[in-house]
């Protein structure tokens, strides 16, 4: 399978290119780390106003982001990420685009089905999920790191969208985004408790390292717990991007913050334009 998010033009972001072909008034996609007025360690297209970077910043990168997007700045919405496996429904615009006062409390799912709602969240190695039901329009994001992955936040977007939209699991879309990859990506004993009570399926995504240690390839870890989950193996595309690899265009929490101390955030994005195009099959 070729590569889902593809760098287009000279725009620092990745696009989800199938997705926005198929379906016209589409946007999703990632950003990179480039092309922004953040400083150093933040440099430059930094999108968390949660890291320490200068508000205002943060604040033009968003605006710039939505602007590359032909979306207003006003469409933006986000939550405050903590790790875990809630998901929730936007039913209005704007939570949390300038501030961190307002945005969704103790949310790492968003979804919804309105349009003018630009869906964001923030990265530097965890796993952005992307969600995509094409009988009823429906989006999602969410942020799974080792914790929201253990504790099927894939799933539970899953359910969400079926209880809500009536979505049917088999033809949901998802796209696994730019993340740390099992090349780089060791974990303890401790971790892997929770990864082997997360799915009878672990196996494929661990491979051992030394002193008792382990190489986890999350992707696939989420991978498996979609599938557990009913959604079609050919409906889940999967990125070859590692974050902690490409430093140059990606920032990394585990490579970066132990030298510099903190490092800037990448934004996974998604939402409809005022016109939600048919989706094409072919």
């Amino acid at each position: 399978m070729r590569e889902p998010f593809v760098m287009a033009g000279e725009k620092p972001l990745l696009h989800l290119q199938e997705w926005e072909k198929r379906f016209p008034g589409l946007v999703a996609g990632f950003t990179i780390r480039t092309g922004g007025v953040s400083e150093q360690p933040y440099g430059s297209f930094n999108m968390g106003l949660h890291v320490g970077d200068e508000p205002a910043h943060v604040v033009a990168n968003r605006q710039m982001l939505a602007e590359q997007l032909e979306l207003p700045f006003e469409t933006w919405t986000c939550a405050d990420q903590v790790h875990g496996n809630l998901v929730c429904q936007v039913t209005a615009a704007g939570a949390g685009r300038e501030s961190l006062d307002n945005v969704i409390q103790a949310t790492d799912g968003l979804y919804t089905e309105k349009t003018e709602v630009l869906l964001a969240s923030f990265y530097a190695d965890c796993v952005p999920l992307f969600f995509l039901d094409p009988a009823s329009g429906a989006i999602g994001l969410a942020h799974a790191g080792w914790k929201g992955t253990v504790g099927r936040i894939a799933e539970e977007m899953v359910k969400a969208l079926e209880k809500q939209y009536q979505t049917k699991r088999e033809d949901l879309l998802v796209a696994i985004g730019p993340s740390i990859g099992g090349c780089c990506y060791e974990v303890d004993e401790r971790i892997m408790e929770r990864v082997r009570e997360s799915t009878s399926r672990w196996e494929g995504s661990v491979t051992p390292s030394e002193n008792g240690r382990f190489m986890l390839d999350l992707r696939k870890l989420n991978t498996e717990i979609l599938l557990e989950a009913g959604v079609s193996s050919t409906n889940i595309a999967a990125t070859d991007w590692c974050t902690s690899c490409r430093t140059d265009l990606f920032f990394s929490h585990r490579k970066e913050a132990p030298v510099a101390g903190t490092t800037g955030r990448m934004a996974s994005f998604i939402g409809w334009k005022s016109m939600k195009g048919e989706g094409s099959t072919s």
